[in-house]
C-alpha cells in the first residue's frame, strides 16, 4: 500500500507575542516576548506528519519573497516533498498576527497573501500524487474552490480525505459526501451543525447532524477534555494527558497530522485517535506553531 500523505493547504509565518490579557478594543497594552515562526494550518500538518516518520508530500502556494524562501528551506529540511509547491511572482507569502494569554489562549489574524492563490490548475498538476495517495489531508486557509476540486478528485479515486474545518466557516452539502474523516474542534462543530457544542452530550448531537450530512466518521476536538469520536453508530470518548498547556497555537494542526499519520501505520480508530491527542498534548507544552511539533522519538 501507498503510504504517501497528500497535505493541500497554506503556508504562513506566524508573528506571535505574548500578552497577559487579550486587549479590548481601543487598549494598547504591553506585551512580553516575540516569537517570529514558522505557521500556517497546511504547513504545520506537513510538518507534524513528516516528524512524526509520515510520507509526507505538500501542496501549497508561497510567495518569491524572502518569507518564502525560509518556508520552502524549512520543508525540505524536514523531508517533506516539496514538488508541488508553487511560487507566486506577484503576491506575498502568507503571514499571521497571534497573541497569547497567560491562560494558553490565542487569537490569530491571518493575511493569506499567496495562499488565497492556491488554484485548482495547482491541484491538477499534482493529480498523479493525490490521486495515488493513502490519504488526503486538508483545511480551510486556502480557497474552498480548490479544497472542494481536490475532494472530488480524492473522492472519485477512492483516497480517503479527511478535513479539518478551521478556519470555521459553512460548508456547501456537497463537500460533506466527499469527505471520509471531519475533525472540527466545538467552535467548528458549532458553526457547522447549529448546536452550541460546551460538553459531550451536545457534542454528540452535532457529531450526528454531521453524520446525516454525509461524514463517514466524525472526530470533534475539546481541548484538555479530549476528543469524541463518532462512527456513525457508536461514540468513544478519548482522554487527553494532563500538561501544564502554555500555548496552544498549533495543537489542532498537531492532531491531525498525528492523527494521519496513525491511521496511515494500520492503527484504528480510537487508538489514532488517542496517539494524535498524545501528540497534541505535547505541543501545548510549547510556544511556536512548528517549532512546538513534536518528532516521533519524543512519543511514547
Amino acid at each position: 500500500m501507498n503510504k504517501t500523505i497528500v497535505i493541500i493547504g497554506s503556508s504562513n509565518t506566524d508573528m506571535v507575542i505574548r500578552t497577559p490579557y487579550f486587549p479590548t478594543r481601543g487598549e494598547t497594552i504591553i506585551g512580553a516576548d516575540f516569537l517570529m515562526n514558522a505557521g500556517g494550518k497546511g504547513a504545520n500538518q506537513a510538518v507534524t506528519v513528516a516528524r512524526l516518520a509520515g510520507n509526507a508530500s505538500f501542496i501549497c502556494r508561497v510567495g518569491n519573497d524572502l518569507f518564502g524562501n525560509n518556508a520552502l528551506a524549512l520543508f525540505q529540511k524536514e523531508g517533506i516533498d516539496t514538488t508541488y509547491i508553487s511560487r507566486d511572482a506577484s503576491a506575498p507569502s502568507g503571514i499571521a498576527i497571534i497573541t497569547v494569554n497567560d491562560a494558553a489562549e490565542n487569537t490569530i489574524v491571518v493575511a493569506p497573501g499567496a495562499n488565497a492563490l492556491l488554484d485548482t490548475a495547482q491541484v491538477d498538476e499534482a493529480s498523479e500524487k493525490i490521486q495515488s495517495a493513502a490519504y488526503l489531508l486538508m483545511q480551510l486557509e486556502i480557497p474552498l474552490e480548490t479544497v472542494m476540486h481536490a475532494a472530488r478528485m480524492g473522492f472519485d479515486h477512492k483516497v480517503p480525505i479527511i478535513l479539518n474545518p478551521a478556519p470555521a466557516r459553512t460548508l456547501p452539502d456537497e463537500l460533506y459526501q466527499w469527505i471520509s474523516i471531519i475533525t472540527p474542534n466545538e467552535k467548528e462543530a458549532s458553526l457547522l451543525t447549529g448546536v452550541e457544542v460546551e460538553d459531550e452530550v451536545s457534542a454528540r448531537r452535532a457529531a450526528k447532524i454531521l453524520a446525516d450530512k454525509g461524514v463517514a466518521i466524525i472526530i470533534i476536538t475539546m481541548g484538555s477534555h479530549g476528543a469524541l469520536l463518532y462512527d456513525g453508530s457508536i461514540f468513544t470518548h478519548i482522554a487527553t494527558p494532563v500538561v501544564d498547556a502554555i500555548d496552544t497555537t498549533a495543537a489542532g494542526d498537531v492532531f491531525n497530522g498525528a492523527l494521519v499519520v496513525a491511521l496511515s501505520e494500520g492503527k484504528d480508530l480510537a487508538d489514532a485517535v488517542s496517539f494524535a491527542c498524545d501528540v497534541s498534548a505535547i505541543s501545548v507544552t510549547r510556544r511556536g506553531a512548528q517549532s512546538s511539533v513534536p518528532y516521533r522519538s519524543e512519543v511514547s
